[in-house]
């Protein structure tokens, strides 16, 4: 029978954190590159996540806290029932809900200003995965979007987030800024740019 040695044992120190996934993206890549080089690919890396009644600035507080523009608003069952960005915390959109309803911003929860999940954007893993940066650039131009989840299937055909695609890091990636809301501008001028 073989000698087994005892491990030291010590206490875990105050402030200590946890690692995370990490996903390696790559830092560069041009709009023929495939699209899967600009995903956010959520089998690789934890999602963040927040409750629909955390208040605004908890939520934008966690946003700054694990650099990340998208959280995603999670029921008990940890079913996705909205989603949130750093656009909607500091937007048009809470503004105008703040003035609309008179409730200062203190008193806002996720709730009153996520997109719900009936109209959250999606596009499916198939089409992704045999897609071009361009091709993902155009698509987030026409919907006038900064971000777009993919959906995979399982066998039943239930829907699960694999991942997420933005702007924001489509761009840094590309080396230039993508504005979704110039819905009528081209891709050539976007090549042209990069």
């Amino acid at each position: 029978m073989s000698q087994y040695r005892v491990l030291t044992a010590g206490t875990l120190d105050a402030g200590t954190g946890f690692q995370r996934p990490r996903q390696n993206l790559p830092q560069q890549v041009s709009l023929d590159s495939p699209a899967m080089d600009v995903m956010t690919d959520l089998s690789l890396v934890s999602a963040e996540t927040v409750s629909p009644n955390a208040s605004v600035d908890d939520a934008q507080e966690k946003m700054i806290a694990s650099g990340v523009r998208l959280l995603f608003v999670t029921s008990p069952l940890n079913q996705v029932i909205g989603i949130v960005t750093s656009k909607d915390l500091g937007g048009e959109n809470i503004l105008r809900f703040i003035n609309d309803t008179n409730t200062p911003r203190k008193d806002l929860i996720v709730r009153d200003i996520m997109t719900p999940q009936h109209k959250i954007d999606v596009l499916e893993m198939g089409d992704v995965a045999t897609s071009r940066v361009g091709d993902l650039v155009a698509t987030l131009k026409r919907m006038g979007r900064q971000h777009a989840l993919v959906v995979d299937r399982s066998g039943q055909g239930q829907q699960t987030i694999r991942g997420l695609l933005s702007t924001s890091q489509i761009g840094r990636q590309l080396g230039i800024s993508i504005d979704t809301t110039d819905v009528a501008g081209s891709l050539a001028d976007l090549a042209r740019a990069g």
